[in-house]
């Protein structure tokens, strides 16, 4: 009975799957045909495929060389719904091309032969793009739009399109004259190295138009005449994105030029060799912003077609398969003033050192100049230099003694010299000795008296002073200002001599010029003021605070006073700086102008001005060398200035400060 009952399904099994056979149509192997081609031309890589009419080796050299142009784009292709005809199979193939901005879709149709067991691809060009012929190919073209200004407040444009003259060699011009010799004469011309650009016209091909260099057209010295006086020379018109002066806050705006060989790298595909972008600064940062999306144009042209044909030709012999039209950059708005930037930077024109003008306007922190002196190098000194802020840094000093009962008439005792676990601290140079003694801390703070605030360390701890420099908005996360910066860094803890120094602004303490404006802003104030600098920072580049190189240049070899790694910026102070506080603040440095050392800025016109002044030692020379800073508040303007090995605040700093406020009027 067993036997018989499994020859039974045996024979069941057999005509199950003699029907299954039966009911096969070959759908199967032409959908897993349609399939594998889809997936291969997915890759750009069809050399696996098996085709009718074409050697698989062939088709895939002709699908890379047809796609070649779009690299490293690849597209997605999707099978739809096979029809088959006995021998015959056809399916629609949806492809999606992410190009640029925009999204190319199309859907062919794509044959399938059976040949014996096996389904074959059946070659055709238009299975790649529709009506695509054997001998074409396709080409990409793109054009950038006009890129975005930067402008300032008001809406003033900082860097927008200015005229240039881009004064070069053209070759196809010398006829028979030496191309060397053309080509030193232009460079001395110009002021670029001779032998360099010389060698470079030379190399260059005999149609090649060699550029020595961009000239702005406004109040160019060298004349079309000079130029057109040397052999091949020319002077071609353009308009490129420009300040309104080469080293107009370039440490702060950036630069546009071709991009690096590290930007191309870090931009994940987004930029090629040649495409113009940001570099250093608000240009870098915000490039996506500033630069918008470019046009694209992708065209099926013949394989050989020349560029010489193309631009030869009464009509286009190609033709457009695909277009995105571009879009525009949106304009950068910043909150810098042309005229108080401008005036920053000449008032710093001739000082040697790294040096910084910080203005702000504390009502609103709209940071109005940020100039960092020739000496800086192309360094952002203004916004990411780290210094030992030395006696500016006693507002800190004051406001947490106020804080802990003192008023401004409170008695102090100022002595020549204070020890500290072995360590002797002194007053700077000529202090008066009027000031000595049992002084009102309003009198210690106008004079600066350094052992007066230092007496005080046991009544006011490291973390005291943290919490007052957050409390005038150092020190602490701003991101509203939209650009990189230094905000300070103030150890919540240091014992001994680490503390009595932090009570005159040295040790382990580092604010920028930025947050030393910020310092005073939040006394004019009367609450801690949030800088800003980019107005609308959506469409750009996340607004960073933290310290990076977003400069075109390399900084200044560090001092010992700016090796030290800046804190984590802290969270805003939970107990921010009150408008009675401020007041408090606000008398005292008055005092600086109408009794202590500042009195030279009694003389400036308008709204009267406080003032702070601190020198800050660094470096291991015998006497130590100092930096050189002052702080003022002028009515609704908040003004840091800073000299790096600049000597004594008051009389290095201090004149550059009533130089640019009774300008600034």
């Amino acid at each position: 009975m067993g036997n018989s009952k499994n020859l039974s399904l045996a024979v069941i099994g057999l005509i199950l799957g003699a029907g299954l056979v039966a009911c096969d149509d070959g759908r199967g192997g032409a959908e897993n045909a349609a399939k594998q081609f889809a997936s291969a031309v997915s890759a750009l890589d069809v050399g696996s495929v098996a085709f009718d009419g074409r050697d698989p080796a062939v088709a895939k050299q002709q699908v890379q060389d047809v796609f070649k142009a779009l690299d490293p784009d690849k597209p997605a292709v999707e099978v739809g719904d096979v029809t088959l005809d006995g021998d015959n199979a056809t399916a629609p193939l949806n492809y999606t091309w992410k190009i640029g901005a925009g999204e190319w879709k199309y859907t062919v149709s794509a044959k399938f032969k059976k040949s014996g067991d096996k389904w074959l691809t059946v070659w055709d060009p238009t299975i790649l793009v529709p009506g695509l012929a054997d001998n074409e190919i396709l080409s990409k073209g793109t054009q950038a739009p006009q890129r975005a200004d930067i402008l300032g407040a008001g809406d003033a444009k900082l860097v927008t399109y200015r005229p240039v003259v881009n004064v070069g060699i053209d070759k196809p011009q010398l006829g028979t004259q030496d191309a060397a010799a053309a080509a030193t004469k232009l460079a001395q011309l110009v002021g670029v190295d001779p032998a360099a650009y010389a060698q470079q016209v030379q190399a260059a091909g005999a149609e090649a138009f060699v550029s020595a260099i961009t000239l702005r057209d406004e109040g160019r010295t060298i004349s079309d005449q000079q130029i057109a006086a040397i052999p091949g020379a020319r002077g071609i018109p353009d308009s490129v994105p420009l300040a309104p002066s080469r080293t107009f806050a370039r440490a702060v705006l950036g630069s546009v030029g071709e991009a690096t060989a590290e930007q191309i790298d870090a931009s994940g595909g987004a930029l090629s060799a040649g495409d113009v972008t940001g570099i250093g600064g608000l240009q870098q940062q915000y490039d996506a912003q500033l630069r918008g999306t470019p046009a694209v144009v992708i065209r099926a042209q013949r394989a050989d077609l020349t560029r010489e044909e193309i631009q030869g030709a009464a009509t286009d012999p190609r033709r457009v398969v695909f277009q995105v039209a571009p879009t525009p950059g949106t304009p950068l708005k910043t909150t810098l003033d042309p005229n108080l930037q401008a005036l920053a930077e000449s008032t710093l024109a001739n000082v040697g050192p790294a040096s910084a003008i910080v203005a702000l306007r504390p009502s609103s922190g709209a940071v109005l100049a940020a100039a960092s002196g020739p000496g800086s190098n192309g360094y952002n000194t203004a916004m990411l230099g780290q210094y030992a802020p030395g006696s500016t840094f006693k507002m800190v000093d004051s406001l947490a003694l106020l804080r802990d009962g003192l008023t401004p008439d409170s008695k102090v005792e100022c002595t020549p010299t204070l020890t500290v676990d072995g360590r002797t601290f002194k007053n700077s140079e000529g202090y008066p000795t009027s000031s000595l003694g049992s002084v009102t801390l309003r009198d210690a703070f106008a004079h600066s008296c350094n052992t007066a605030f230092i007496s005080q360390r046991d009544n006011v701890s490291q973390g005291q002073l943290e919490a007052a420099a957050m409390a005038m908005g150092v020190a602490v996360e701003v991101p509203s200002l939209g650009a990189a910066a230094f905000l300070g860094s103030v150890p919540g803890a240091a014992e001994g001599t680490e503390h009595a120094a932090s009570m005159i602004g040295q040790g382990k303490i580092l604010l920028s010029p930025l947050a030393a404006a910020i310092m005073a802003g939040s006394v004019a104030k009367g609450s801690p003021v949030s800088p800003q600098l980019v107005l609308n920072p959506g469409a750009g580049a996340a607004a960073g605070t933290t310290a990076g190189p977003t400069a075109d240049a390399t900084p200044p070899s560090p001092s010992p006073s700016s090796t030290v790694t800046a804190e984590a910026p802290s969270k805003a102070s939970d107990k921010p700086i009150t408008a009675a506080e401020a007041a408090a603040l606000s008398d005292m440095m008055r005092a600086v102008v109408t009794s202590g050392h500042a009195g030279f800025l009694a003389s400036v016109p308008g709204p009267p001005v406080g003032a702070k002044t601190g020198t800050a030692e660094f470096g291991n020379d015998n006497p130590p060398k100092t930096h050189a800073w002052i702080v003022a508040v002028h009515g609704d303007l908040a003004v840091a200035v800073f000299v790096e090995d600049g000597g004594l605040g008051a009389t290095t700093s201090g004149p550059l400060l009533k130089q640019f406020l009774t300008a600034a009027g």
